[in-house]
């Protein structure tokens, strides 16, 4: 298992101390034990407070990602895929790597959207392409690292990368500044096998997002034995967080401690 002090956790703000209100969830974070956050929807509140909160509780931005439309929207998923909300997309990304530039934060995820009905796999993931292309060349020359991620069908039918192999195809077509967010939770879900997919994708690895299968619940309550996959990820030379993207098998201020007693 791991030594007490030595996993590097990141608070997802978005699935982690949501009983508060989000300015008071970095100072949780903090008084929880964790070194750094993943803000997954930081555009409400401004980069010079995001900043503040930061500081003032001694916290990293692990990573950020790109703006998303309304629950319920076509764009709920991210825009990366749709042909429709090309300029959408790039306002997003443009965005996004000010926030992530500004905030100190090195990986911004871009989000790559479900297809629509009409829309075909094949055209979604030409856009998806064409789109990725794009922003990574407008991330040359800043600090940020742009990650892509696959997701599961059965928690986003129609996503556009429908696995790792699919995701990494795209970041070496695309190459720097691509990266990959490896979801652990996704992976398994997907396609079972963890440690061997990510085996396949390791150099392109540059942020780990955990949740058990097969309901995203804590890690320790599903089915993946952890300690032997937390071990091999690191084995294999990854040293960046690991976001905590799932839901909390009791108080979120308890994470850390009930994770390095399971890992």
């Amino acid at each position: 298992m791991t030594e007490q002090n030595d996993l590097p956790l990141a608070a997802n703000l978005k699935w982690l101390f949501t009983d508060l209100p989000f300015d008071q969830r970095f100072e949780a974070a903090a008084q929880a034990g964790f070194q750094a956050v993943e803000i997954p929807v930081p555009y409400s509140t401004s980069p010079t407070e995001l900043r503040t909160l930061l500081a003032d509780n001694g916290l990293e931005a692990a990573l950020l990602n790109t703006p998303q439309g309304e629950a319920g929207s076509a764009t709920a998923g991210g825009l990366a895929c749709l042909p429709d909300h090309v300029a959408e997309f790039q306002a997003g990304v443009e965005q996004g790597l000010e926030y992530a530039t500004e905030l100190g934060c090195g990986l911004l995820h871009v989000v790559g959207g479900r297809r629509p009905a009409g829309l075909g796999r094949d055209e979604a993931f030409a856009q998806y392409v064409r789109n990725i292309t794009w922003a990574a060349e407008r991330a040359q020359g800043t600090p940020v690292r742009l990650v892509l991620e696959m997701q599961n069908p059965c928690s986003a039918p129609g996503f556009v990368l429908e696995s790792q192999a699919m995701a990494a195809a795209v970041a070496r077509a695309v190459g720097d500044p691509v990266g990959l967010l490896f979801d652990v939770f996704h992976t398994q879900v997907a396609e079972g096998d963890v440690v061997r997919t990510f085996d396949g994708v390791a150099p392109l690895v540059a942020h780990v997002q955990i949740g058990d299968g097969p309901d995203r619940s804590e890690p320790g309550t599903g089915e993946l034995a952890w300690p032997f996959v937390i071990e091999h990820i690191r084995a294999s030379g990854y040293t960046g967080w690991f976001g905590c993207e799932f839901k909390p098998d009791g108080s979120s201020g308890g994470v850390p401690r009930r994770l390095r007693e399971v890992m």
